[in-house]
């Protein structure tokens, strides 16, 4: 299919996207067989084949425009019988944004058939086995408390599999499809009460530096502080504290990262969201249009840093590390209401830049960003 052509949604050969088509559907298979990974690899072979060995490409897992799972070869040998009713849950990521954002798009059929027996993934790492995190667990008991996670690390014939269509993901489908949207506002944290400050600020200072984040960022928490915001650092609380402080709060601005993406799951129109960006890629994109689809409302996006920091040898934009522009950060926060806009935040020297990131220091290469540059451009002029 070419650039121009409108692609078809009901084709489960094509991407899935949020206008629905096979991205709502659900397949009734039996005797189907799931093939999980055999080796850890970006694009891997894996997935669910028909009983006759022919590829069900309803199961693949997508990311934006291609299939991050292929067709596999069917098993040597007869595979074990998994008895029951299954839910097709495919690629459980042990990282938290990814397990959001790429393991639970076909959760949305979990009340759809209430009968299933459980949820049945592969590894997107064979080496972690059939390792259930506690957040994946956490976010399932937001759907259907108790409901069996089983990960599959050898090829199983299912005896009845359900295969949903993949309702939400990173690219086009990143909005959700309804039937997904409408599972998880019923749904998702139904039971658990508002609790919390109207104003919410979402760490990632508590992560440290080696993950990428914003320099400086323990700086910006104290400027919110005196503005009234609580600090909140989410990968210290259980997954019911932050639903609860995520349906509190009336204003929220967060750190761009991975909690957002938990946010976006309970963001209702009522609330302000701004993100502070520490990057720009399609990941800070995804956030904003998760956030603005589930919670319709689109949230401010603030884009204040002086330099990108990257380690030398690595384009890997997650690993960067954002220097504030604190005095566009106020300025543009109070354009939103978010804050007063008087105290004059200040910006950081270049002494307390290079403490900050500490030893790193050195393996470390400054990228001035493209509204410095035109920050600077003009006062030349």
């Amino acid at each position: 299919m070419s650039d121009t052509q409108t692609p078809d949604p009901a084709d489960p050969a094509g991407k899935p996207l949020p206008e629905g088509g096979w991205s709502e559907a659900l397949l009734r298979l039996e005797g189907a067989v799931v093939v999980p990974p055999t080796e850890s690899a970006f694009v891997q072979a894996a997935g669910v084949l028909h009983a006759d060995g022919r590829h069900c490409p309803e199961g693949a897992l997508w990311r934006k425009w291609r299939p991050l799972t292929t067709a596999p070869a069917m098993p040597a040998g007869e595979p074990p019988v998994l008895e029951g009713r299954w839910i097709w849950g495919g690629v459980l990521w042990q990282h938290f944004g990814h397990f959001l954002a790429e393991s639970t798009g076909r959760l949305w059929a979990i009340p759809r058939v209430p009968e299933a027996d459980g949820i049945l993934f592969v590894p997107k790492r064979p080496g972690v086995g059939d390792q259930v995190a506690g957040f994946q667990r956490g976010f399932v008991d937001q759907l259907a408390r108790g409901l069996t996670i089983r990960v599959a690390t050898e090829p199983l014939r299912v005896e009845q599999l359900i295969v949903p269509g993949q309702g939400f993901g990173l690219g086009p489908i990143i909005r959700g499809t309804d039937v997904y949207r409408a599972a998880v506002q019923e749904r998702f944290g139904a039971d658990i009460p508002a609790e919390g400050p109207e104003r919410l600020y979402v760490s990632r200072s508590a992560l440290g530096v080696g993950r990428g984040g914003l320099i400086g960022e323990t700086r910006l928490e104290e400027y919110l502080a005196a503005e009234g915001y609580e600090i909140f650092h989410p990968q210290k609380h259980p997954m019911e504290v932050q639903v609860a402080r995520y349906k509190a709060a009336r204003q929220v601005i967060g750190a761009e990262g991975s909690a957002l993406h938990m946010f976006a799951m309970v963001a209702r129109p009522h609330q302000q969201v701004a993100v502070v960006l520490r990057r720009r890629s399609s990941a800070s994109n995804f956030i904003e249009q998760h956030i603005e689809s589930f919670g319709g409302r689109a949230p401010l996006a603030v884009q204040a840093l002086r330099r990108i920091w990257m380690p030398e040898g690595t384009k890997a934009k997650r690993m960067g590390l954002g220097e504030l522009d604190f005095p566009q950060v106020e300025k543009e926060l109070a354009a939103g209401g978010f804050v007063g806009g008087r105290r004059g935040w200040s910006d950081m020297t270049d002494e307390e830049v290079l403490a900050l990131i500490g030893s790193r220091a050195d393996g470390m290469r400054p990228q001035v960003t493209r509204t410095r540059r035109k920050r600077a451009a003009a006062s030349a002029e």
